[in-house]
């Protein structure tokens, strides 16, 4: 695992960022982790700006080999509304070179991202943030704010899990949840990654959960084993009545509200004020956790679908073929 030194190390030939983390197999190993070709992973940062346009402005002055030709031409504004327009509001640098190293950049506008964290509007950066990171600058209090992200996630969670179910599926599931509908896992990502990323980093997912858990136990809605955090299979029993699953459904973000509601045919001020008579209902049917799904999936698979051509456009040619090349071979690695 690369020290913070090194970690930070990157940034330093780039212009000011308000939040920064860094994520991935690079930076956490996974379980059974093979580096196919004999390489080693990028390190994978995301960065989070006030003002996407004058930074990438800033950073073509004095790093335009990170770009593409096309863009570095094009000019700071251009890469932020690219990555607006087509994408999520993230642009990433891949197969950068810093020293011995081989790193890959995102850049967010702050307030697009903080937007994600609370609404789940594209569930793409947000959804990163549900599985362990090392931030390195936090500037904007991100961290802190994040809570409700996580909060979030485990409630969601807890709706897709049945009544009994072990710490492992728990974070299993969350893991998930940014993976659900993803257009990558039809020809391009390793089916095992959730499994692997768990696996490799339990004991970050329970420090990092643990907040919340401890909070819905003392709540009543959720019963913690003897033992809990030693051994992530032992079992956790969940609240399934109908007050228990108003108060989960209403502590989902709102964009997931709005389609679990479209889908269903009523209000989203019913679920987001939690109506018992329309969580009822819900119940009779047993769609709650269909919904959420199909709710997830729906987010998802835009956001992924667009990111992914965002991508394509940002990258360098060379850059783009050997990272879809990669991921293929990972994709096909899995299934063998």
């Amino acid at each position: 695992m690369p020290s913070m030194e090194q970690l930070v190390a990157p940034l330093e030939s780039l212009p000011p960022v308000e939040f920064a983390f860094a994520y991935g197999s690079g930076v956490f190993p996974q379980d059974n982790n093979t580096f196919l070709l004999h390489e080693a992973p990028m390190v994978d940062y995301i960065l989070a700006v006030s003002c996407p346009s004058q930074w990438h402005s800033e950073n073509l002055e004095t790093n335009p080999h990170h770009y593409s030709s096309m863009l570095a031409y094009l000019g700071g504004k251009t890469v932020a509304n690219m990555a607006d327009i087509v994408g999520v509001g993230v642009h990433f640098n891949a197969f950068v070179h810093w020293g011995d190293k081989t790193i890959k950049y995102g850049v967010i506008g702050l307030d697009r991202l903080v937007q994600d964290i609370f609404t789940w509007k594209a569930l793409y950066i947000s959804g990163r943030l549900q599985k362990p990171v090392r931030v390195i600058v936090d500037n904007a209090g991100l961290e802190k704010a994040n809570r409700v992200n996580l909060q979030a996630a485990v409630c969601a969670a807890l709706l897709l899990l049945p009544q009994e179910f072990s710490e492992e599926d728990l974070y299993t599931t969350i893991c998930s949840l940014s993976y659900m509908g993803d257009v990558r896992l039809f020809f391009a990502e390793d089916r095992n990654k959730v499994r692997k990323v768990v696996r490799g980093s339990s004991m970050k997912f329970h420090k990092l959960y643990q907040e919340s858990l401890y909070q819905m136990a003392a709540m009543k809605m959720l019963e913690l084993p003897a033992g809990f955090g030693k051994e992530l299979y032992l079992k956790l029993v969940q609240d399934v009545s109908t007050p228990a699953l108003c108060s989960l459904i209403t502590s989902l973000p709102s964009i997931v509200l709005q389609k679990m509601a479209f889908q269903f045919g009523v209000k989203p001020e019913l679920l987001i004020n939690g109506n018992e008579e329309v969580v009822n209902l819900l119940q009779r049917h047993h769609r709650p956790t269909r919904l959420v799904r199909q709710a997830i999936s729906g987010i998802v698979r835009t956001s992924s679908f667009r990111q992914m051509l965002s991508g394509f456009f940002a990258s360098r040619s060379a850059n783009a073929t050997h990272y879809v090349i990669k991921k293929i071979s990972k994709a096909w690695y899995s299934r063998h």
